[in-house]
């Protein structure tokens, strides 16, 4: 059986059982079972399946290691959590971390005005609040409003020109003043493809003679009971412990230092996101050295031991970790439409009556293809194909020869890696990584996984079903788009092997698990492909929900989107295919509606099947 690394990034979240991958929860449904009700509704194309169950473990593993990290060390602050709207604005997403976070006090973190109007708009009174990125007068002012709400907001400072626009709406206004931090810029930074995030040369943050000169500005303006917070970043998806680590005792050694200048309302640390997903497939592929449990061990002790020698008391922890939180929770399912390879079926044979000798040689070959000759018989195989290559070129057999000769020495390798699968030689897996087939998938990866094209993100992907049977295709990705990028190349460091199908008997369905960070939020349209279906699985032990299915947008509304009139679109085409020759009355109304149905469904290919 294979199981495509799930023991590795799965997590426990899905499992594989009689040849299917199942989400284990409830009745632990299989994913294909799932992905037919939804396609028996009429929806084709790409779908992003949301286990809504998988955000709520994720913020209960989260709270629940840094509980009790803080009880077996005995630390005296608490632990909070926001999560940053720019992870996933989508509103299933959202939903379910407003619903799951409720009972830890999970706030909502915005990076930018619409993003702080969301955040003020879904966080429960209480829950916190922080605004990052860079702002303007108008957005300090929202955030007054948020404070003058009830809300517990904290605004993250990113240069000491923000800090005079707060003075400036205080000085202006009677609303109530928020809280402020300080994001800092450490010397330390983190690792992996994320590493700038940290560092002297990172984007945001004030340096240590800035950081002075904003504790006396807040002294002078009377706002230093207002400042609550420090906050720093060393990198999204951290790779590894040791720069944190570093980066901790940096900022924690930073913290006690405003604490004794008389930064008397400081109480809180914020370190930032980074708590890395597993996404590799094999053990060699692996980048995170660390737990969850190693983590929050981490974070508590070292913020523990500074606080204690420099006679300061234990401040409270935030983090900003949304990747972690909803990664999981979303899975994209994807029809293969067709495949890709020289070795057509068998069905594509066409002999003579005469054929060449060789071609001959090759039926018999195949024939007589057995477990202790195939080694053998292959070494013949790719010798005539040779040979007859020579031979079309000299004009000596025909383009149907060549096509048969083709075939039968594919299917003779074929037949070779499924006989020799138990014992595979050097020779075996090098022909079945050349042999490559290209699965082209109904979907777009510029929409739906673009950080694979704009940073080579790896993202688990399997068949929904056959996992009980040899997968012994070396498989490329292409998707729909008319772009040669559009493409999952396959890569011999991190193989991927799916299974040889007709799917003019069978379906094909494939699975990219942990796209539910980013992805969507990043995604482009194009080639005007826009956000696939979605919906979201609620799951019980008799069996699981449907909920909130949306259909991607159709053609006029992706049109509309961009500002043509979707109105005058439809019009003129009706009218140009209205004044067209047809025979008939009747053709012309069928093809007419045609036309509309086509406008009005999702812009993905569509199957019968």
């Amino acid at each position: 059986m294979v199981n495509y690394g799930i023991d590795i990034w799965g997590k426990e979240n899905f499992t594989v059982k009689d040849g299917l991958v199942c989400i284990n929860e409830g009745s632990k449904p299989s994913l294909v079972e799932i992905t037919q009700e939804i396609r028996n509704s009429g929806i084709r194309g790409p779908i992003i399946l949301r286990f809504p169950h998988l955000i709520g473990k994720q913020i209960e593993n989260l709270y629940s290691n840094f509980t009790r990290a803080i009880d077996e060390n005995g630390y005296q602050g608490s632990f909070n959590a926001v999560f940053p709207l720019k992870v996933n604005q989508y509103p299933q997403a959202v939903n379910s971390i407003i619903k799951y976070g409720a009972a830890y006090n999970y706030g909502l973190e915005a990076g930018s005005k619409a993003e702080l109007i969301l955040a003020i708009a879904q966080t429960p009174l209480g829950s916190p609040i922080t605004v990052n990125g860079f702002k303007d007068t108008e957005m300090t002012t929202l955030c007054f409003m948020a404070a003058q709400m009830g809300h517990n907001i904290t605004v993250t400072l990113e240069g000491i020109g923000e800090l005079e626009s707060i003075i400036e709406v205080a000085n202006n206004t009677n609303l109530k003043i928020p809280q402020i931090g300080i994001r800092i810029r450490l010397h330390s930074s983190g690792s992996g493809t994320w590493a700038k995030s940290g560092g002297m040369d990172a984007k945001f943050g004030l340096t240590a003679t800035e950081l002075i000169e904003a504790i006396h500005l807040l002294k002078k303006h009377r706002l230093i009971k207002n400042f609550s917070m420090i906050h720093f970043h060393i990198g999204s998806q951290m790779e590894e412990i040791a720069p944190l680590k570093k980066a901790l005792r940096e900022a924690g050694n930073i913290y006690a230092e405003l604490k004794h200048m008389g930064a008397d309302g400081l109480q809180a640390i914020n370190i930032g996101g980074g708590l890395a997903v597993e996404y590799a497939q094999n053990k060699q592929q692996c980048l995170r050295n660390y737990s969850l449990e190693e983590f929050t061990n981490d974070v508590i002790y070292v913020l523990r031991e500074i606080m204690n020698a420099k006679g300061v008391e234990h401040p409270n922890i935030f983090t900003e970790s949304g990747r972690y939180i909803v990664a999981s929770h979303a899975v994209l399912i994807t029809p293969v439409l067709e495949l890709f390879s020289q070795d057509y079926q068998e069905k594509s044979l066409h002999f003579s009556e005469e054929n060449p000798p060789l071609i001959e040689e090759l039926r018999e070959l195949n024939t007589l293809l057995a477990r202790k000759n195939c080694i053998e018989y292959m070494h013949d195989a790719l010798d005539h194909l040779e040979s007859l290559f020579t031979l079309f070129d000299l004009g000596y057999i025909t383009l149907q020869d060549r096509s048969n000769a083709e075939i039968l020495v594919h299917q003779i390798i074929k037949k070779s890696l499924r006989m020799m699968r138990g014992t595979p030689t050097l020779e075996l897996t090098r022909l079945q990584d050349r042999l490559q087939e290209r699965y082209l998938i109904n979907s777009s990866i510029f929409q739906s996984m673009p950080d694979y094209w704009g940073l080579q993100q790896h993202f688990p992907v399997m068949p929904l079903n056959k996992l009980n049977e040899p997968a012994i295709r070396a498989a490329s990705l292409w998707d729909i788009t008319c772009d040669s990028d559009g493409e999952i190349q396959f890569d011999p460091e991190a193989p991927l092997y799916l299974h040889d199908v007709d799917l003019d008997e069978e379906e094909y369905f494939l699975a990219f698990f942990n796209i539910g960070a980013y992805q969507e939020t990043l995604g482009m349209n194009h080639n005007l492909f826009t956000h696939p279906n979605e919906c979201s699985i609620d799951l019980t032990e008799d069996g699981f929900k449907l909920r909130n299915i949306e259909e991607s947008q159709n053609i006029l509304e992706i049109l509309d989107d961009i500002g043509y009139d979707k109105d005058q679109i439809l019009i003129q085409l009706k009218n140009n295919l209205a004044n067209s020759h047809f025979t008939t009355v009747e053709e012309k109304s069928d093809t007419l509606q045609k036309l509309e149905l086509y406008l009005y469904q999702n812009g993905y290919l569509r199957t019968t099947k």
